[in-house]
């Protein structure tokens, strides 16, 4: 099933396409802002950043393409040679060695022989490719109380001076740490900190940088406590059900009756749980042969929020990128189990004779 944009992800959209396309449209020296886009676990933080770039990429490579068209083109069998996005996640132990380790992953530029090489491998692949985003996700992997993250903190604090924007995606960054040392400018909207002075940096250029400005996006789940909220979600039921192909299912399915109220409560309108739970019940529904979608057949969906099979997909629950909500189907309150009759003055007959 394909993501659908919601009005939370669009905000979210907006507000990123016009960061990064102002700053890779801007000549004057200094620091570029940066963006958090903050949210819980499988509220589509990741997706809607990545269609984001993607769509910003595709507008960039137009451009050079009309005036640069030899530097866009990749030769065969080799990485192409303009990135205009950059994309990695955050160890979930994170070191300066491991965050390094991920940006050239992407790039598929060799490591280095020690740590001060591998960060001037990684400043060299952010220029030699002409990124102008570089997008890290699962940030709050980050604990401000341990020596190496804060050194890898200050490390992504050092490639800001590479005209380069930094999106940072995290669940709850507010209250990670992240920004302790900061504050809200509620004039301009947005977290002002400086660098953290605990812990010893590998990267020279950390100490100089005395400020940061990021722009702080909340990725919200659905709204069901007012009309417009529950408007919005109801929209996106019908948007879901318009992709469904079940014989016996039609208009209406999700988004009528007491579907919409039972949607949300198994997933607290957060789109991921609400995408997978449909996806399941799918399947079940073709697989039993009923063709449809019902309550009793969501019922014996359970929503597993613990790690995907496969190191690539495991999810921090420390950093809080497995939410704890309850997702558990509604118990059936059954028939009380009728009380056995008392036999002690029951009859049982004579009982036969024993001979002497």
């Amino acid at each position: 099933m394909r993501l659908l944009e919601t009005p939370m992800s669009v905000a979210v959209t907006d507000l990123m396409r016009s960061r990064i396309q102002n700053n890779a449209m801007r000549f004057s020296s200094g620091t570029l802002d940066g963006l958090m886009i903050n949210g819980g676990g499988y509220q589509g933080k990741t997706e809607t950043a990545c269609l984001t770039a993607a769509d910003f990429e595709d507008d960039w490579r137009e451009l050079f393409e009309r005036y640069q068209s030899h530097y866009v083109d990749a030769m065969p069998g080799t990485r192409d040679l303009i990135a205009p996005i950059a994309y990695c996640q955050t160890p979930v132990k994170a070191t300066p060695i491991g965050l390094c380790e991920a940006i050239l992953d992407f790039y598929g530029a060799p490591y280095g022989k020690n740590l001060r090489g591998m960060i001037r491998n990684v400043r060299e692949s952010i220029k030699a490719h002409a990124t102008t985003v570089l997008m890290i996700d699962d940030i709050t992997r980050l604990k401000m109380h341990r020596e190496d993250d804060q050194d890898t903190l200050d490390l992504i604090r050092g490639l800001m001076d590479l005209d380069v924007t930094l999106v940072l995606i995290g669940v709850n960054i507010p209250r990670s740490g992240l920004l302790r040392e900061g504050w809200h400018d509620p004039r301009t909207k947005q977290w002002v900190y400086a660098p953290l002075k605990k812990g010893k940096s590998y990267n020279p250029d950390a100490s100089t940088q005395t400020e940061r400005r990021f722009d702080l996006v909340n990725l919200d789940p659905f709204d069901y406590s007012s009309d417009v909220g529950i408007a919005a979600y109801v929209d996106h039921l019908v948007g879901i059900e318009n992709q469904i192909r079940l014989f016996n299912a039609g208009p209406g399915t999700l988004s009528e009756g007491e579907m919409p109220e039972y949607l949300y409560r198994r997933t607290h309108g957060i789109v991921g749980l609400l995408r997978r739970l449909v996806e399941d019940g799918l399947v079940k529904a073709m697989e039993s042969g009923l063709e449809d979608l019902t309550t009793d057949l969501l019922d014996e969906i359970p929503i597993n929020l613990g790690n995907m099979p496969g190191k690539e997909n495991q999810r921090d629950a420390e950093a809080g990128e497995i939410p704890h909500i309850d997702t558990a189907p509604r118990s059936k309150v059954g028939k009380k189990p009728k009380k056995g009759r008392n036999t002690v003055y029951d009859d049982r007959g004579t009982p036969e004779a024993v001979e002497a």
